[in-house]
């Protein structure tokens, strides 16, 4: 090391400077006063060229050497050293740090550079007294849109909302950004950009399952590097995966007298009717039902089963055995939710297109119409009373069969058109308020509509099924399974993409049961004295009857009477 007298403006800048952005023009002016009033209390540090050449290299003192040659200062001290390894990274960076703080921007573009010149993060964090923690949320730029850095090297940085920017991915951002860019001057708005970048987190300190349940579902966990430091922090976003993880450890770890239960819209399970929940401690004989919360938490609740719900779940061979008091508990089903919510979209999308494509007859077209009004998203206005029951999109189809005058127009083949538009509004077997029930799937078989379903081999639905229905599809498929259920997935998917495959809960064919329900509910009708061909003793709509004659029926009498008593009471 030696000192030597230079001309400042001889000195060569350092490509590994790590002060990038600009410092304040009260920080310069106020170095510049100290410059010109005392002079460079501490010389920089320079080295000799390592390409050749007879000049110097700054390490340290940029801002230093600018204010002397802005105060026309001829010659400066500076300290020469040997170059380093790291071509003085780290030294600028212990400098700088130091003296006026890098921003936050600068702070990560330096760590970078050490980080690509083989330092470690916890090296970094020992020679710059960082928390590791610290570096690392730094490093969470790199996954930051550029234009957003720049607004951040202006000293304007998102607190833990960088966490969630940085999660997103770049196009993601770009959109966001665009969005909500901020004017000059202005600050952003993080809270509302990293809301409309945010995705759902599990967390793993929520996680009942290990890690070889979170390698065969392809769980990563990543650190929430802004959570307290002494608290397992991880999380994944993957949250099919997670709650899939979740129902196979529940499945494997169900105690003797347990099931997985369904829960409802609030989050609460589903116990079998007339079941009482046990608050406090379970006795021997109650059971134990496990379902997961809103949270994807594994939680347990007992419940006791009334005395009818024992004796009509108790096996007919004999007592003693717990199995079918066990089977009162609802079992999770093969296909979650959302597999449920696409196959109504599937079924939905292929009925209509059958209703549009498919040969149907006359009479099998009013047979539908008969029977879509018994669906359970149908509602019409009712003439036997003042409610109103449904809206008046059902009257624009009725308003397509009229001519100019208000008369039927019995054109045929406009019948045709309108009733299968009609069926179309009518018919829906999604999840939910829309859902016509049973009459929806009967309708679908009658008009052979599973030939117009969709392929759902696809990534998006099989990961909707558990591990045990993958598998069903895998030996149906004769496909080899694989350890991990994404592999298998994955070999699925491949499979499928040659070959057309629609699961089976996705037919049209209804459920026996449902068939029965609606069975009774027409011998209900028929016990009322609603009996088939009972429409047949109406008068007909041109005025006549099913007699010979002409002359008005007894019945007709009898409510020409009733009209008159009705009238004179009235008046």
């Amino acid at each position: 090391m030696q000192i030597l007298k230079i001309d400042p403006r001889a000195l060569k800048g350092n490509p590994d400077y790590a002060r990038r952005s600009k410092s304040s023009p009260q920080a310069d002016t106020l170095l510049l006063a100290t410059v010109k009033a005392v002079g460079i209390i501490q010389p920089p540090v320079v080295s000799p060229e390592t390409d050749g050449g007879n000049g110097f290299v700054i390490q340290t003192g940029h801002r230093r050497i600018a204010q002397a040659i802005a105060a026309g200062f001829e010659e400066i001290e500076v300290i020469v050293r040997e170059p380093t390894n790291d071509t003085g990274a780290m030294r600028s960076m212990v400098e700088n740090i130091a003296r006026e703080p890098l921003n936050a921007i600068d702070q990560w573009r330096g760590i970078e550079r050490l980080v690509a010149l083989g330092w470690t993060e916890e090296a970094i964090g020992v020679a710059l007294a960082l928390p590791v923690r610290q570096i690392r949320k730094l490093r969470l730029l790199a996954n930051v849109l550029a234009a957003m850095l720049d607004h951040m090297a202006l000293g304007d940085m998102p607190n833990e909302q960088l966490r969630t920017i940085a999660a997103a991915s770049l196009d993601e951002q770009k959109e966001v950004w665009k969005a909500n860019r901020p004017k000059k001057t202005e600050r952003a708005d993080w809270y509302n950009i990293a809301r409309a970048l945010s995705k759902t987190r599990m967390f793993a300190k929520d996680a009942s399952f290990g890690d070889d349940l979170a390698d065969a579902y392809g769980i990563e966990w990543l650190e929430d590097l802004f959570a307290p430091a002494d608290q397992d922090s991880r999380y994944t976003t993957k949250v099919e995966a997670f709650l899939s993880a979740q129902q196979e450890w529940m499945t494997a770890n169900l105690p003797k007298k347990g099931a997985i239960v369904e829960v409802n819209n609030w989050g609460q399970p589903e116990l079998p009717k007339k079941a009482e929940r046990v608050y406090g401690k379970p006795s021997k004989s109650d059971h134990v039902g496990m379902y997961l919360d809103r949270d994807g938490k594994v939680q347990s609740v007992a419940c006791r089963l009334s005395e009818e719900n024992k004796t009509k779940s108790a096996p007919t061979g004999g007592a003693g055995d717990d199995s079918s008091e066990v089977e009162a508990l609802k079992v999770r089903p093969d296909v979650t939710k959302k597999g449920l919510d696409m196959i109504g979209d599937f079924r939905t999308d292929a009925l209509h297109e059958a209703l549009v494509r498919a040969p149907i007859d006359d009479d099998m077209l009013m047979a539908l119409l008969v029977i879509a009004f018994a669906g359970r998203n149908v509602r019409v206005d009712s003439g036997a009373s003042d409610t109103v029951i449904g809206p008046g999109r059902l009257r624009r189809h009725a308003a397509r069969l009229l001519d100019e005058e208000g008369k039927l127009d019995v054109n045929m083949q406009k019948v045709r058109v309108v009733v299968r538009s009609m069926l179309i509004d009518v018919l829906s077997c999604r999840r939910g308020m829309s859902n016509s029930g049973v009459v929806s799937r009967i309708a679908g078989t009658a008009i052979r509509a599973d030939s117009f379903l969709p392929i759902m081999g696809s990534e998006d639905f099989l990961s909707c099924l558990s591990r045990q229905a993958l598998e069903a599809v895998a030996t149906d498929a004769r496909v080899t399974q694989r350890q991990k259920v994404r592999e298998t997935r994955a070999a699925l998917v491949s499979h499928f993409g040659e070959e057309r495959f629609v699961h089976s809960e996705a037919l049209f064919a209804p459920d026996p049961k449902d068939i029965t329900d609606l069975m009774k509910h027409g011998e209900t009708l028929e016990e009322i004295g609603v009996e088939e061909g009972g429409a047949a003793d109406e008068p007909r709509l041109d005025g006549s009857d099913d007699g010979d004659s002409g002359e008005p029926s007894v019945d007709e009498h009898d409510h020409e009477d009733d009209d008159s008593a009705c009238r004179t009471a009235a008046e």
